[in-house]
C-alpha cells in the first residue's frame, strides 16, 4: 500500500514536470484539449506561459523537440525513435526529433560504482586490473568507460545509469496516459495512432534496458561479418557482462565524421563511403539482421577503410517473405509498376478497411513519375523516401517497424557517404544489388528448397488433420462449439433503432390517452369540468404535454 501510494506521488510530480515543460514551449492548447483534470484556471496559474521573445519565433517541431530534450532520457529516447518513423509522424517533425542528442553530463562515479558492486557482489576493482573513472562517453540511458581486464585486453564497459529503469516506468506510465487522453480528445490524432506508438516504444526501450540482449546482438553481427574484412565488430566479454553492464573489446579508431583526422589517417573516404553502404545492403538484403542506427556517432574507421560500428542497442530484423516484398517494390518502383506496389503494400501493412486501393495506385504512379528516367546521381535518397513515407501516411498505411527502419538505416548511410564523399550516391550501389537479388530469386536451388519448405508444411498439415477433425466432431457431438459474434458499425443503427421503438411506443401512449379520453367524455361521467368529463380533460391535457414533448425531440434531432 505504501508502495503504491509512493508511485502515485512520484507520478504525480513527474507528470506536473512534464505538463510544465510542454506549456513553456508552447503546446498548452493540447494541455488544455487532453482534459487532464486540472482545472485551466488554477493550471495557467501553476505552469509558466511561453516564453514569447524567446520561443514563439520557432515553428511548433523546433519547440517540440526542445521540450523533448528538456525532458530527459525516456522522451529523448522516444524522439529517437519517432525520428526513425517518417510513415508514423510529419516528416517534419521526424526530421527535427533527429537533432535530438543523446549526450548528457555523466553520473556521480560513487552511484556508479555502488550499481557495479551489487552487480558484481564483490567490489568491481577485483575484477579490473584498471578503471578510468572517467567515461568515454555519457548518454540518457548509460555512459562507457575505458577499462583493461587483468589479462591485459582494453576493454570499454557500458553501465547503466543508477535507478533509470524506475524513471522510465515512471514516465512509460505517463506517455501511455497521454497517449489515451490524445487519442480520445484530439479526434486528428488517431491516423497517428498514439497508443500504438508508446506501445511500440515500450517494447523498444525495456528491451534497451538489458544489456545482455545488447552483448547478443553482438554476437549474431559479429558471426553475420566474420568473413567481411571491411567490417570489425567487437568483441563481448561474457564473464563480465550482466543486465546493466556491457563489457566489450575497446573500439579505437577516428569517427567517421572527423574527416581531418581521416585525411591525416590516410584513410580513403570515398572507400569508406562504398564499404558503409555495401556492408548495410549485405546487412538488409543477405543477413536479415542489420544496425536500424548507422548515424556518425556509432560508427569508427580502422586502419585500411574498415568500418567499425558500435551501440548495437536498435537493430532490425527482415526475414525473407519481407524481403521479397521489399524488393517487389524496389523494382515496381524501376519497372513504374504501380500495381505491384499497391499489391505489396496492402499485403504487408495494417490497412483501414475503407481504404481506396484505385486512389493509392494512383498517387503512386504520380511518385514515380516524378522520378522516372532522372540520373541517379541527382536524386537525394532522403527526398522520395520521405515523399512515399507522405504517401503512406496519408492512405492510412502502418508499415511494419523493421520495414520503415530499412528505410531510415539507407538515408542515413548515404547521408555518411556524401559526407565522405560528395559524388557519393547510394543508388549506384543499390538499383544493381537488389537486381542480383531479385534474379537471384529464380536460382532452381533456392526454388527446390522453396518447394521443400513448402512441401514440409503441407505433410505436416495433413498429419494433424485426422486429429483436427476428430476434436471438432467431438465438440460439435457434445454440444461444446461456440461461436462468438461480434458486429463492428452497427453501434449507430442500435441506438437509431431503440430511438424509434421508444418514439413509437410514445405515439402508441398520446393515441390511447386520446382515444381512451374521447371515450370518458361520451360516456358523460363525473366528476365534472365546465360541464366535461375531468377525467377526460386530464387525459386530454396529458396527452397534449406529450405530444408536444415528442414533436421538439423530433425537431432537436433533426431527423423530423
Amino acid at each position: 500500500m505504501k508502495r503504491n501510494i509512493r508511485k502515485s506521488i512520484r507520478n504525480l510530480n513527474r507528470y506536473q514536470d512534464i505538463l510544465r515543460v510542454f506549456v513553456k514551449y508552447g503546446f498548452w492548447d493540447i494541455v488544455a484539449k487532453i482534459q487532464i483534470g486540472l482545472i485551466p484556471d488554477i493550471a495557467k496559474k501553476i505552469l509558466p506561459k511561453i516564453e514569447k521573445k524567446e520561443l514563439a519565433v520557432l515553428g511548433a517541431p523546433v519547440r517540440l523537440r526542445m521540450a523533448f530534450d528538456e525532458l530527459g532520457a525516456t522522451f529523448i529516447k522516444f524522439g529517437q525513435m519517432l525520428s526513425l518513423r517518417p510513415d508514423l509522424i510529419p516528416p517534419e517533425i521526424a526530421q527535427e526529433f533527429s537533432k535530438l542528442q543523446d549526450n548528457v553530463a555523466p553520473e556521480r562515479f560513487e552511484e556508479v560504482e555502488q550499481q557495479m558492486d551489487q552487480e558484481y557482489k564483490k567490489p568491481f576493482l577485483q575484477m579490473f586490473a584498471d578503471f578510468d573513472k572517467t567515461p568515454l562517453a555519457a548518454a540518457s540511458m548509460a555512459q562507457v568507460h575505458k577499462a583493461k581486464l587483468k589479462s591485459g585486453e582494453e576493454v570499454a564497459v557500458k553501465i547503466l545509469r543508477p535507478n533509470i529503469k524506475r524513471l522510465i516506468e515512471t514516465d512509460m506510465d505517463i506517455l501511455l496516459n497521454l497517449a489515451q487522453l490524445i487519442e480520445k480528445h484530439i479526434t486528428e490524432s488517431r491516423l497517428y495512432d498514439p497508443v500504438g506508438i508508446v506501445n511500440e516504444f515500450a517494447k523498444t526501450i525495456r528491451k534497451e534496458q538489458n544489456l545482455i540482449l545488447e552483448g547478443r546482438n553482438i554476437d549474431i553481427f559479429r558471426r553475420n561479418t566474420k568473413d567481411d574484412p571491411t567490417i570489425k565488430t567487437p568483441l563481448v566479454y561474457w564473464d563480465y557482462t550482466t543486465e546493466k553492464i556491457l563489457v566489450t573489446e575497446l573500439i579505437q579508431g577516428v569517427k567517421i565524421s572527423d574527416l581531418q583526422t581521416m585525411d591525416d589517417s590516410g584513410i580513403d573516404r570515398k572507400q569508406v563511403a562504398n564499404n558503409g553502404a555495401s556492408s548495410i545492403l549485405k546487412q538488409i538484403f543477405e543477413y536479415g539482421f542489420f544496425h536500424a542506427d548507422p548515424h556518425p556517432g556509432n560508427i569508427f574507421v580502422l586502419p585500411d577503410n574498415v568500418i567499425a560500428p558500435i551501440d548495437f542497442g536498435i537493430m532490425g530484423r527482415i526475414d525473407d517473405e519481407m524481403r521479397e516484398d521489399l524488393l517487389d517494390i524496389l523494382h515496381g518502383i524501376v519497372d513504374k509498376d504501380a500495381y505491384r506496389i499497391t499489391r505489396v503494400l496492402l499485403k504487408i501493412g495494417l490497412v483501414e478497411d475503407q481504404i481506396n486501393s484505385r486512389a493509392l495506385k494512383r498517387d503512386i504512379l504520380d511518385f514515380i513519375d516524378r522520378y522516372y528516367e532522372i540520373p541517379l546521381y541527382q536524386i537525394d535518397t532522403a527526398v522520395p523516401l520521405n515523399e512515399f513515407m507522405e504517401l503512406i501516411r496519408e492512405h492510412r498505411i502502418k508499415l511494419p517497424p523493421d520495414l520503415v527502419m530499412i528505410g531510415k538505416a539507407l538515408v542515413i548511410s548515404e547521408a555518411v557517404g556524401v559526407q565522405l564523399y560528395p559524388e557519393f550516391n547510394l543508388f549506384d550501389l543499390l538499383i544493381p544489388y537488389t537486381k542480383g537479388i531479385f534474379f537471384d530469386r529464380f536460382n532452381p536451388l533456392k526454388q527446390y528448397r522453396q518447394i521443400l519448405r513448402i512441401l514440409e508444411q503441407s505433410v505436416d498439415l495433413l498429419k494433424g488433420l485426422p486429429e483436427d477433425l476428430h476434436n471438432i466432431l467431438l465438440k460439435i457431438k457434445n454440444d461444446r462449439i461456440i461461436m462468438n459474434l461480434q458486429h463492428q458499425g452497427l453501434d449507430d443503427f442500435t441506438r437509431e433503432l431503440d430511438r424509434s421503438s421508444n418514439r413509437i411506443a410514445f405515439s402508441m401512449i398520446i393515441a390511447s390517452l386520446i382515444v381512451g379520453s374521447s371515450l370518458v367524455i361520451q360516456l358523460d361521467k363525473g366528476p365534472f369540468i365546465w360541464d366535461y368529463s375531468a377525467l377526460g380533460i386530464i387525459g386530454y391535457v396529458l396527452a397534449s404535454v406529450l405530444g408536444v414533448w415528442l414533436l421538439i425531440s423530433i425537431l432537436r434531432s433533426g431527423k423530423l
